[in-house]
């Protein structure tokens, strides 16, 4: 149970550090204004996310699924984790360069159509957090806290990070280094995934 704990937590950091529009945007809004005001774009982002899990967590929670569901789930999970593996590995800069204003509306448009996030909550964490759910109370929704909460955490921080040594940071070789240990934490979840998907059954 601690490792399910500890995987949301882990989960959510490495996904607040992951490229995107959220870190596209929040690296911009730095360049042009500095880190406090690119707060407000973390802050809203991580509102209208929490709200996408939410809706996306209930949703499949109303069909009372057994958790042989969600353990074949996780295993569709594992290859999108892959897939993102691979995305993340061949990252050798951050596109930063266009000056843009970033509104309320605009950040919440930008992240309801990231379909990536969907299929992420979706396919990755919703069954680990259903899974959790069976062993705890609520466990679910400890998921979900737990996994915003990392994502919070390490988007803040990369942004503080970003801000203080942004020329450092914009080096190809030193970006490309940071990504490529990112990529392979995931690929350790999707292993863990299917390994533990094949351990339940058999």
């Amino acid at each position: 149970m601690s490792n399910e704990i500890l995987s949301a937590f882990i989960l959510g950091l490495i996904g607040g550090v992951i490229p995107g529009p959220v870190l596209a945007a929040t690296f911009t809004e730095i360049l042009q204004s500095g880190f406090l005001k690119s707060l407000r774009i973390i802050i809203w982002a991580f509102l209208v996310e929490t709200t996408v899990a939410l809706i996306s967590m209930l949703l499949l929670s109303s069909f009372n699924l057994h958790e042989n569901i969600f353990r074949i789930i996780s295993v569709a999970g594992a290859v999108i984790l892959v897939w993102i593996s691979i995305s993340i590995w061949k990252i050798k800069k951050i596109d930063s360069e266009n000056k843009v204003s970033f509104s309320f509306w605009k950040i919440s448009l930008m992240i309801l159509s990231n379909g990536m996030l969907w299929i992420y909550w979706i396919t990755v964490c919703i069954p680990r957090a259903m899974i959790l759910n069976e062993k705890i109370f609520m466990g679910n929704l400890l998921f979900l806290v737990l996994v915003e909460l990392g994502w919070l955490i390490s988007t803040i921080f990369i942004a503080i990070i970003f801000s203080q040594f942004r020329n450092l940071l914009s080096n190809p070789k030193v970006i490309s280094v940071i990504f490529k240990f990112f990529a392979l934490v995931f690929l350790y979840f999707a292993l863990d995934s299917v390994i533990s998907t094949i351990c339940y059954f058999y």
